[in-house]
């Protein structure tokens, strides 16, 4: 599906609460009551703004109420915990982002307080978009992969990159990159991604990798240069920008991803009705253009395909944590 440019990921909502049905009383079966809907983050990110957008459309769709509520806490923990605590009725689910179903379990193998892989019912992928690599222009004078190599081999020992936090997506991409050129550079961690790319555009840091959506404007505007993607295929809004696969990195295309969850022991038929609901609503007009729009493929896939997936996405990153000695702490 193309790829087009993050305009404001706030305007895609109406105010967080609760969003009264429009449409036609489910006609027994599920939802038999309210839906709530646990994103383990604040409010106004990727894993809140489609929850609220997929959230809004089943409602209009199911005529019960879908109610997103907030759980941040310790990468995503907070939440998936209360989630694992309720009753496999499809009652409650879970919206999160590649932190809360892959990254931690890598990050933190002996501490985590939930698993994933057996505490859950994975239900669908729900989004992807790649990272791009970005630099400030007057502090990195690179400006392709091969350039950026180079100039780190020199001055890498000095260079620093902002990531939205330990243990982010971004964070362990630079890792990635570090492992794949044999450069070096110190890591920045920041509380999210907004003052990570406030730290490049303001010179504190000098290059970071983001989710498209977030830093498109800021390339379009020359606060940041643009080095590479990570997608599979250069994406629309940068025609003129290489992939990692184009700069000689290998297997190196990462995408950044949300899914859908819910409680353990979510009965087939269930399980069946709630995926359908989902993928409808990701699918539909009112919401499929708003996230390609906001820099986002539209996933959709099938619980098989989706544990599946996030086995490998565990796999990979476990690889890329244990190489680069990297720990939560």
């Amino acid at each position: 599906m193309k790829r087009r440019v993050l305009l404001a990921g706030s305007g895609l909502l109406a105010s967080p609460g609760v969003l009264r049905p429009r449409g036609a009383r489910a006609q027994g079966g599920w939802p038999a009551r309210n839906v709530t809907i646990v994103v383990p983050f604040a409010t106004g990110g990727p894993s809140d703004i489609i929850g609220r957008l997929t959230a809004q459309q089943m409602q209009q769709a199911l005529g019960r109420p879908f109610v997103v509520e907030n759980r941040p806490g310790a990468t995503g923990e907070v939440g998936a915990r209360q989630v694992i605590r309720s009753a496999p009725d499809g009652h409650t689910l879970m919206h999160a982002p590649i932190s809360t179903w892959a990254i931690n379990v890598a990050l933190k193998p002996t501490t985590l307080g939930y698993n994933p892989l057996t505490e859950l019912t994975r239900i669908t992928q729900t989004v992807r978009t790649p990272n791009v690599l970005v630099v400030h222009p007057q502090a990195v004078p690179a400006t392709d992969p091969a350039g950026l190599i180079e100039w780190l081999r020199r001055n890498g020992r000095t260079a620093a990159y902002a990531s939205s936090g330990i243990g982010s997506s971004d964070h362990l991409t630079a890792e990635m990159f570090k492992q794949a050129t044999g450069t070096e550079m110190q890591h920045i961690p920041y509380s999210g991604g907004g003052p990570a790319m406030t730290s490049v555009i303001s010179a504190t840091t000098q290059l970071s990798f983001q989710n498209l959506g977030a830093v498109i404007g800021h390339i379009q505007s020359g606060r940041l240069r643009a080095i590479m993607t990570t997608a599979d295929a250069r994406p629309p809004v940068l025609r003129d920008v290489p992939t990692a696969l184009e700069a000689g990195l290998g297997d190196f295309v990462v995408y950044s991803w949300q899914a859908y969850g819910g409680p353990p022991g979510m009965p087939a038929e269930l399980l069946r009705q709630v995926h359908e609901a989902i993928v409808t609503a990701l699918r539909s007009d009112a919401v499929a253009p708003r996230l390609v729009e906001a820099g986002f493929d539209v996933v959709g896939n099938s619980p098989t395909d989706f544990a599946a997936f996030q086995e490998a996405e565990i796999a990979r990153w476990r690889r890329v944590v244990q190489a680069g000695g990297i720990t939560a702490d």
